[in-house]
């Protein structure tokens, strides 16, 4: 390619932070890329956390991609039923090398059916919603189908983005940046994932996050009735 690979990762209203800056993160790194915040418009956008975060261009100003990525976080709820981000995603698909996501930004993928026929992964809390998005849910860190790559809860993103960069420019390019960023994790607790925390704790997070869930639930459901409409 003479060109740079284009990599473009949606930024919106309470993105969860470490779902775009951990893939940002490792392509950035990448010999070859050029890297792309993407929102509506140029100004701040707050994470769910509180972190300002600058979009680079807009969805009228971006270049064709060769790879899209779609973060999670709280604010992908709203994206579910927004046309303008749903459109923009399709039109990219449609020539993009690479349809990715981290987190329930699988699921934004899904209501913009592009996930249809796809296994995918998503954070554990809402992976089961995947199957009303036409999709086959799989509990694994990173899924790979055809050119549909996910990645699951937050963290993962480093993982997805690395075995990316493995697919477009060889695991040596993959292994450098891995260790330049010193990602050699050992976690202080075995509690990362519900198949290691202790039962009561995956009860307990789940109980906190209920409301929540209902929440993102109930616009999935929402986005899988508009599927079936069209």
């Amino acid at each position: 390619m003479n060109r740079p690979l284009q990599i473009g990762l949606l930024l919106f209203p309470d993105v969860t932070q470490l779902d775009l800056t951990g893939p940002w993160e490792v392509f950035a790194r990448t010999p070859g890329v050029e890297c792309h915040l993407v929102w509506k418009d140029l100004q701040p956008v707050r994470s769910d956390r509180g972190l300002s975060i600058l979009p680079t261009t807009t969805f009228d100003a971006c270049p064709p991609l060769d790879v899209i990525c779609v973060p999670g976080g709280p604010g992908q709820i709203a994206l579910m039923s927004d046309d303008s981000t749903l459109n923009y995603l399709r039109q990219q698909a449609a020539q993009a090398q690479w349809i990715t996501s981290v987190c329930t930004g699988s699921l934004v993928l899904g209501a913009a059916g592009l996930l249809k026929g796809y296994r995918a992964t998503s954070h554990w809390s809402s992976i089961d919603q995947l199957a009303l998005l036409g999709a086959e849910p799989v509990s694994q860190r990173v899924v790979r189908d055809r050119n549909r790559i996910s990645g699951a809860g937050v963290t993962s993103g480093i993982d997805f983005a690395l075995t990316l960069v493995a697919e477009i420019a060889g695991d040596a390019v993959a292994k450098t940046v891995q260790l330049q960023m010193e990602y050699d994790p050992e976690p202080p607790f075995t509690s990362g994932s519900p198949q290691t925390a202790p039962p009561q704790e995956v009860e307990q997070a789940r109980a906190e996050m209920a409301d929540f869930l209902a929440t993102r639930r109930e616009a999935t459901e929402r986005a899988a009735r508009r599927l079936q409409a069209d």
